[in-house]
């Protein structure tokens, strides 16, 4: 018995290892997630983030603002905006023609503000960088005039310039560990990367494990197949041989990417942006290994019952269409939940099998539900796997065996029936 569901599993992984449509996608997927791993280092050095933008401004006019301007940009570690003098206005335009400046400054008098208008002028009507930088600066100049003209004093003037500081911290009950600003958002970017790592294992690899069985049917071969093995055998064969195939792929790409984001010249980028992978929960990461487990059996089997009962590849869509929309509305209530983990939806939802792999993941990695809320819904996440495994042990038993239409619920009870199943 073991030794024919080891052939069927080890038939299933070579055939997949050895597709060049498998070798292709892994080899194209890491190389892209290598690139993204390395995106903090490339938009650092790449994106002109540490050279400044030369912005001319014609000679004599409005020193009060140039000289606010420039001791705006003298405060700053790593200025964005650096001011040239021009001799005269006419001079502006050809000295942005050669690239000697990357626009200029004109100022029109509004004396009904008391701050004349200021137009920057480039190449491109998109310089989003330079105008916001210069929008702040001129803000920061408008402020000092009218601080000045009220006659406000430097303390004040350093008072009313102080930030804020506010700190956000998550308030937890029942003796729960809180969770830092820094904590939260970590937890925010695994979790959206572990629904939607589950979403994706779901649909390609449900996907492969149908269409495989059908192809078999469609061809023939499974008459061939099911006098030697089991059906049992050859669903569970597939199923498992496929996830050994997605949890290799995983590893690899998962692998590419983390290696290249703790790689040194990350280190920097990464925690101007505020991120410290380090500060990832370890149980968050194994619940996450859990949930994708639990996910990926309690949907392979689904998918594995709907492809045999199908003879014609072209019908595969159709058939499976009930299953993808399950897949789909739980992805959908995640992506919600990402900014409302405590709705009543994804409370409730959180319940039902299809739906909490991702749900009740999501609620633990931004929520904190209780012990006890976590405990029901694995349980009834198991339990489901176990009786939704045993159906479709049974669907399969009977389905790679009818030819055809696509036969209803009604008959394939009444195979079930007939073949004592």
């Amino acid at each position: 018995m073991n030794n024919s569901l080891w052939t069927v599993m080890a038939f299933t992984i070579r055939n997949k290892i050895r597709s060049k449509s498998f070798i292709i996608m892994t080899v194209v997927l890491a190389i892209l997630l290598i690139v993204v791993g390395n995106l903090p280092y490339l938009i650092e050095k790449l994106g002109g983030s540490d050279k400044a933008t030369r912005v001319g401004y014609a000679e004599g006019q409005q020193p009060e603002i140039v000289q606010g301007i420039k001791d705006y940009y003298k405060l700053l570690p790593e200025p964005a905006v650096e001011l040239v003098s021009i001799d005269s206005s006419e001079q502006l335009k050809a000295a942005l023609e050669k690239g000697d400046i990357g626009g200029f400054l004109t100022f029109t008098d509004d004396s009904a503000k008391g701050f004349p208008k200021v137009t920057y002028n480039a190449k491109s009507a998109f310089s989003g960088g330079t105008s916001s930088s210069l929008t702040a600066a001129l803000q920061s100049v408008k402020i000092d005039k009218i601080i000045k003209d009220a006659g406000m004093s430097d303390e004040q003037k350093r008072q009313l310039s102080e930030p804020i500081l506010l700190d956000t911290q998550k308030v937890s009950f029942s003796n729960e560990k809180g969770k830092t600003e820094e904590e939260q958002g970590m937890a925010i970017g695994l979790t959206y990367a572990m629904i939607i790592l589950l979403f994706m294992a779901v649909m390609i690899s449900g996907q492969l494990i149908a269409t495989e069985i059908t192809a078999e049917k469609s061809s023939r071969v499974m008459e061939i197949i099911v006098t030697s093995v089991s059906p049992l055998k050859q669903m569970w064969g597939k199923i498992i041989g496929t996830f050994v195939v997605a949890i290799v792929q995983i590893v690899v790409l998962v692998g590419a990417l983390v290696v290249n984001l703790l790689s040194p010249q990350n280190s920097e980028p990464l925690s101007k942006l505020g991120i410290d992978l380090k500060s990832v929960a370890p149980e968050l990461l194994i619940y996450a290994i859990l949930f994708y487990l639990a996910g990926f059996f309690l949907y392979a089997t689904l998918f594995a019952a709907v492809g045999s009962i199908v003879s014609r590849t072209e019908d595969l869509g159709q058939a499976l269409l009930p299953v993808t929309m399950l897949t789909l509305v739980g992805f959908y209530i995640a992506m919600f939940g990402l900014n409302q983990p405590d709705h009543i939806l994804i409370q409730v939802c959180q319940y039902i099998p299809f739906f909490s792999p991702f749900l009740m993941f999501l609620r633990i990695g931004l929520a904190e539900p209780a012990w006890w809320e976590i405990v029901i819904s694995i349980g009834i996440l198991f339990a489901s796997i176990i009786g939704i495994g045993w159906l479709s042990a049974k669907i399969y038993r009977v389905g790679v065996l009818m030819y055809g239409k696509r036969p209803s619920v009604k008959e394939i009870i009444k195979a079930m029936r007939a073949y004592k199943v």
